[in-house]
């Protein structure tokens, strides 16, 4: 009985097997010619099918007719400076945010050749961080481990994307100095493996300190531990990263690297004291453009900041219009904006050009993609994922813009001398975030900016740190 009864099992899960999947929804074997039938009714060239498999899609779908010579040329450009590369990192908001300030400084002392050590500010970032996600291992130690919350903390430890309120926060807090001071080290270029590292080791961490808080642990021992652990954490950053200085000494140097004067003893506070001039929070607004959402609202973003003590990541939501003009007036008046993209969309690499017409994906797959703005954040197709320094714009005789440049990350011999040239239609549909002066910002939205936020979760497809 039992040997029959085996063998029909078996008899049964092969002829589930052979016929495919029989449970619905899935791909019965009628359905797979069904899908067999459809390709093989549309007509398909043999060359342009091998060619497909064979070749780059986007060096086959790039579009001839939009591959001229590049204008160049821009009616409103801010003061050249120096490009950065943040080489296999990803601090893409760190190098715009310090890009913003040094161009601040440098249009007041147009003579000074300067550039602020993302090494140094990185350090700090990485401690905030792990702090933030061990706070938060403590704060939510109540919650199951299944809880979205607890995960939010477990699954990204600590990171190296952020936004320009990361800037703010840490730079006021532990200030700056030049990259003369610190330079880079290999893993603050390459972060990787030290992430990897770190973050295995503030689980670890979060995990005590969960047990901890369950068994109703003194805070005053709580506390203790999380400042041991912290230490070993330290120790790790800074052995790959480097120990920031307490105080240096430092002399400006003009454009051809001659000294303006002699060297001065500066702390990092005392050094951003003297580039920055006061507070950065408190002063700017950010702008984000997300067609989901009602326009002219305040929303802020729960636990996303840098430091534990520091500001949620809070933005005005805004139409493209009046983005747009608010970096106009702020372009013309000589200030550069951080600003933040999906910019792998479009992108010409070796030109340095993006434009939704440089590939005809369409016309290479016989196919449509018709979602819109909105649905493509939905639906995680699109999101920002790097930010960069506008820097240009050129308008037309109405005023209206043609197309815009901004200062990239990446190397001072990628695209266009390091920076990116992009049309107006390509800035409207992948252009998401941008941090503008008040001086700048209409007294409607300078309003709006004052409201009540809405709070809004990390969890969100459109808030993906800047990498």
């Amino acid at each position: 009985m039992k040997k029959n009864l085996i063998l029909t099992v078996c008899l049964t899960c092969g002829m589930a097997t052979a016929n495919g999947q029989t449970t619905a929804g899935g791909i019965s074997h009628e359905m797979l010619k069904d899908i067999q039938k459809e390709v093989k009714a549309q007509p398909m060239n043999k060359a342009l099918v091998n060619a497909v498999a064979a070749n780059s899609i986007d060096a086959l779908a790039a579009n001839r007719d939009n591959a001229g010579a590049l204008d160049t040329y821009f009616s409103v450009e801010t003061a050249k400076q120096s490009i950065t590369d943040q080489k296999s990192s990803g601090r893409c908001w760190m190098f715009s945010g310090l890009n913003v300030l040094r161009s601040n400084y440098t249009q007041q002392h147009d003579s000074v050749q300067i550039e602020f050590s993302q090494a140094y500010l990185f350090v700090w970032d990485q401690l905030e961080k792990a702090n933030l996600m061990l706070q938060g291992c403590v704060d939510n130690a109540k919650k199951p481990i299944d809880d979205i919350r607890v995960q939010f903390f477990f699954k990204n430890p600590i990171g190296d994307g952020g936004t320009f309120c990361g800037v703010s926060d840490l730079a006021e807090k532990y200030g700056l100095v030049p990259t003369e001071v610190m330079p880079e080290s290999f893993s603050s270029d390459n972060t990787s493996k030290a992430r990897q590292l770190i973050s295995s080791k503030l689980r670890e961490y979060g995990l005590q300190l969960r047990d901890m808080a369950a068994k109703n642990s003194k805070q005053s021992s709580i506390d203790k531990a999380k400042t041991q652990m912290l230490a070993q954490i330290f120790k790790m950053i800074t052995m790959t990263m480097g120990e920031p200085p307490q105080k240096f000494t430092y002399a400006f140097k003009d454009k051809n690297g001659k000294p303006l004067g002699p060297a001065k003893e500066y702390t990092p506070l005392s050094f951003y004291q003297e580039m920055v001039g006061g507070p950065i929070n408190g002063t700017f607004i950010m702008a984000m453009n997300d067609p989901r959402r009602p326009y002219y609202k305040t929303y802020e973003v729960e636990y996303d900041r840098h430091t534990y003590d520091g500001h949620n990541w809070k933005y005005v939501n805004l139409p493209m219009e009046d983005i747009e003009l608010m970096a106009i007036a702020s372009l013309k008046d000589g200030r550069k904006l951080y600003s933040s993209y999906d910019v792998g969309k479009c992108l010409d690499r070796k030109r340095g050009y993006a434009d939704t017409e440089n590939f005809d994906y369409e016309a290479l797959f016989g196919t449509t993609f018709t979602m819109d703005k909105a649905q493509r954040i939905s639906t995680f197709d699109s999101g920002s994922t790097h930010a960069m320094t506008l820097t240009a714009v050129d308008l037309d005789e109405n005023g209206k813009a043609r197309k815009w440049k901004v200062e990239n990350s990446w190397g001072a011999s990628w695209g266009q001398q390091g920076c990116l040239i992009m049309t107006d239609r390509w800035f409207r549909e992948y252009m998401f975030r941008l941090v503008v002066d008040k001086k700048y910002v209409p007294e409607n939205i300078l309003k709006a900016a004052e409201t009540k936020p809405v709070m809004v979760m990390p969890e969100d497809p459109l808030f993906l740190p800047d990498e």
